[in-house]
């Protein structure tokens, strides 16, 4: 199990997966908005989405856990 985390603080502005969607590595799973600039969030590995732990709208922390991929 590989877990996507949040670079930076801010509002997840689009969740771009779904759980058993096959990701790729560095594709955008999901794009966080911090001080007026979308920030997008990649896959580091390939696998399918296992669990996705936010929703549009929610605020994360750096270091939160955003989507689990096996």
């Amino acid at each position: 199990m590989n877990e996507i985390i949040a670079s930076m603080a801010g509002n997840v502005w689009k969740v771009l997966v779904k759980p058993g969607d096959q990701v790729e590595e560095g594709q955008d799973v999901v794009i966080l908005e911090s001080m007026k600039m979308e920030i997008p969030i990649a896959a580091e590995v390939d696998g399918v989405v296992k669990d996705v732990k936010i929703n549009e709208g929610d605020f994360v922390n750096e270091g939160d856990v955003i989507v689990e991929v096996e």
